[in-house]
């Protein structure tokens, strides 16, 4: 049932299309735009997301009659987006103060914690390996992002301002070249 080596396949698989390290720049500015994160209820809705569409994934996108390459297409513009504002230092998702808080959600549970990518892999690895063994190997990477989450103020302290200034445009670029790579591949 358990096999370490399928637990450890999958984790580190999801631990890279997540790629939560890269993701410190986007999580960063969400927190100053937010004031906060909140890296419980980021950390409980991604779980949440990812145990669903592993189960539903297919279910949910026929019915709605979207392929799996329409969905991942749709998951390379958001990430072009939000790479734009990482490179461009602009800003294209309006943060609506109203909402208090939804940072947390949108866009850092979902598409940065889980988007297309990691939707995509998770039907790929439910194909590939037993049921108990992903789940693990998901809740493995939840640990580590919530870790992040919570400590990206002692992060950012440490980064300091020209540190983060750099680390964002690097990564930036990096998000950019990714939403491209996958725009190609489902275009």
């Amino acid at each position: 049932m358990f096999s370490l080596k399928q637990i450890s396949s999958v984790t580190l698989t999801l631990f890279a299309i997540i790629d939560i390290l890269g993701s410190i720049p986007i999580i960063i500015q969400i927190r100053q735009r937010e004031g906060r994160i909140n890296s419980e209820v980021a950390t409980l809705v991604a779980g949440l997301i990812m145990v669903v569409f592993l189960f539903l994934g297919q279910s949910i996108l026929a019915l709605f009659s979207v392929d799996l390459a329409s969905f991942a297409l749709a998951g390379s513009l958001i990430i072009f987006f939000i790479a734009l504002e990482m490179v461009l230092g602009v800003q294209i998702f309006r943060h609506n103060p109203t909402t208090g808080g939804t940072g947390s959600i949108v866009p850092l549970a979902f598409p940065l914690i889980v988007g297309a990518g990691t939707m995509t892999t998770l039907l790929s690895l439910r194909a590939l390996y037993s049921l108990p063994n992903v789940l693990v190997g998901i809740v493995a990477n939840l640990v580590f992002v919530y870790l992040v989450l919570k400590s990206s103020h002692w992060i950012e302290r440490k980064l300091g301002k020209a540190g983060e200034d750099i680390l964002r445009r690097v990564f930036g670029v990096i998000l950019l070249a990714i939403a491209i790579k996958l725009f190609k591949q489902n275009f």
